[in-house]
């Protein structure tokens, strides 16, 4: 393994974290500790990137349900040793999802059968398998059956999550039954089983997923759902596939960021970097307060971008490298002023409750994965006896007429999880990485990559490093521990900073990240999770 020179790795630990990058020749990064176990498990049985990676997906839906489940959606990028690939593994609208479907609503339905698109995050999982896995498949899902089938005890951060979701969707149709035991979540330190989401994980792998969308379990998905008014069809779920995408990438400071193209957020990402590095962007310390300023207004610049133009693909009315063309970028990074904050409005360029993880083997495969409910447990709805908790991607839509990402039928939503990779300058793969959280993902992806490709900083302090987040207009969201003469910085010039409080965790979002180095890996884990970087 021969890692960029033009990426010199600083080793210093700035922030108040107790945790430490892992180093290996294999690793592995996940929000959950024994996600991350059963991902190495794989890896020491001999295992590749990909078999770790599945294995901690099918254990996260057991151990951290707040943030993803069976009836999730999954995207990836994998370097498989010689080319980068990139995975969707998102499901579509029902086919009965016209506009005329929800008249009479402001907005789609957050809760409830009214926003449940077909889950795709099952279809990933196999996909990934078939095409790069190495070892059976009934040994990869074993920890995660195990773990559903034995129990294991919540975690603290769990926990917490957990009793603030029964609160909000005790109601909704098989969530109790699955979530509450004895009337109440589970506390931190409880153990916690589901006999019906191990005996489903069993089926999916006896089946390689058919049953999910083709058999048992698919007649079970739709027969709650007719139940409870619901419009998604077998057909619906027939005709689902994961679909094998390529990546867009923008190149900045010392690599190259990939991300998957629309209909997922990745893509603001890119616009933000590229537009930093239109406007003269240069690398100085990673606090620098004159760089943040830059750095939260290219981020505004590019949300706007895609709130306004980003739907699926075969909606937009241009092709997503429209954004990342260089005059294009050169002429959004003229609005940024140096000295005031602004609140951009979108260009228009000319026609032309989640969890992520990442993995690395000695053989050089690496893998950036993500799999998510969306907010919270999703839905809240629980089809009986199955443990299958499904998402609420519908609400990605809109419903205002003529806009690119208006509800239709077989149509991919807007999408807030995207899986982060990097190469470096000579065309080598250097960082796999992602960052929970809804719609922070793509501002901590940029935030990301300011840190480790332009100031050199090692995956766990980049994680541990305060973040922000653009929420609207001049509002931005900080993180405690954030340096007050920063803070005093940008309210200088404008910016209306919130500092948000301690236990607002899912903010800010959480990190796995693998570095490749010249002799191995360093992973680092997000503090803010329950989560855990190994290497070996």
């Amino acid at each position: 393994m021969v890692n960029s020179p033009n990426l010199p790795l600083d080793f210093a630990q700035p922030y108040p974290s107790r945790r430490v990058p892992a180093m290996g020749r294999a690793a592995i990064a996940t929000s959950h500790h024994l996600a991350s176990i059963a991902g190495m498990d794989m890896l020491a049985k001999g295992g590749n990137a990909v078999d770790a990676i599945v294995a901690a997906a099918m254990t996260l839906t057991v151990v951290e349900p707040t943030g993803c489940g069976i009836g999730g959606d999954g995207f990836a990028i994998l370097w498989d040793g010689k080319e980068l690939h990139g995975l969707n593994g998102s499901g579509r609208s029902p086919a009965a999802w016209t506009p005329e479907y929800f008249a009479g609503l402001a907005a789609l339905p957050e809760r409830g059968w009214g926003s449940v698109t077909v889950p795709g995050v099952v279809s990933s999982w196999i996909a990934l398998w078939e095409r790069f896995g190495s070892l059976p498949l009934e040994t990869i899902g074993e920890p995660a059956i195990r773990y559903a089938r034995d129990g294991f005890q919540v975690t603290p951060t769990i926990a917490g999550l957990w009793a603030n979701g029964g609160k909000t969707l005790k109601n909704q149709p098989g969530f109790a039954q699955c979530f509450l035991p004895a009337g109440r979540a589970p506390r931190a330190g409880e153990l916690f089983r589901s006999s019906a989401h191990a005996a489903t994980l069993e089926a999916i792998v006896a089946t390689r997923g058919e049953a999910f969308y083709r058999g048992d379990l698919a007649e079970r998905i739709v027969a709650h759902g007719q139940a409870h008014g619901a419009a998604l069809s077998l057909a619906d779920l027939a005709e689902h596939r994961a679909e094998w995408v390529g990546t867009i990438s923008q190149r900045f400071a010392n690599g190259v960021v990939h991300e998957l193209p629309p209909a997922n957020q990745g893509l603001a990402t890119l616009i933000g970097l590229g537009i930093l590095e239109a406007a003269g962007w240069q690398p100085s310390t990673p606090d620098d307060p004159h760089q943040l300023h830059f750095a939260i207004e290219a981020t505004k610049l590019a949300l706007a971008d895609i709130y306004r133009h980003l739907a699926d693909v075969d909606s937009m009315p241009f092709a997503p490298e429209a954004l990342l063309e260089p005059a294009y970028l050169r002429e959004r990074a003229k609005l940024i002023d140096p000295d005031r904050a602004g609140d951009p409005a979108f260009g228009e360029p000319r026609p032309g409750g989640t969890v992520c993880l990442a993995a690395a083997d000695d053989r050089g495969m690496m893998v950036s994965f993500i799999q998510s409910n969306y907010k919270g447990f999703g839905s809240g709805v629980v089809v009986p006896d199955t443990g299958i908790a499904l998402h609420n991607r519908g609400i990605g839509f809109t419903l205002e007429p003529g806009h690119a990402n208006q509800v239709a039928p077989r149509k991919l939503p807007f999408h807030t999880i995207i899986p982060g990779f990097a190469m470096d300058l000579n065309g080598e793969p250097l960082m796999a990485f992602g960052v929970m959280g809804g719609p922070i993902q793509a501002q901590a992806h940029l935030q990301i990559a300011l840190r480790i490709l332009g100031y050199g900083q090692n995956p766990q302090a980049a994680a541990d490093a305060p973040r922000w987040r653009i929420d609207t207009g001049r509002r931005i969201g900080i993180e405690p521990g954030t340096d007050p003469a920063l803070i005093a910085y940008l309210q200088a010039r404008g910016h209306e900073v919130v500092s948000e409080e301690l236990d607002s965790t899912f903010s800010f979002g959480g990190a796995q990240i693998i570095l490749r180095t010249p002799d191995g890996y360093v992973a680092g884990s997000d503090p803010r999770k329950d989560g855990l970087a190994l290497a070996r």
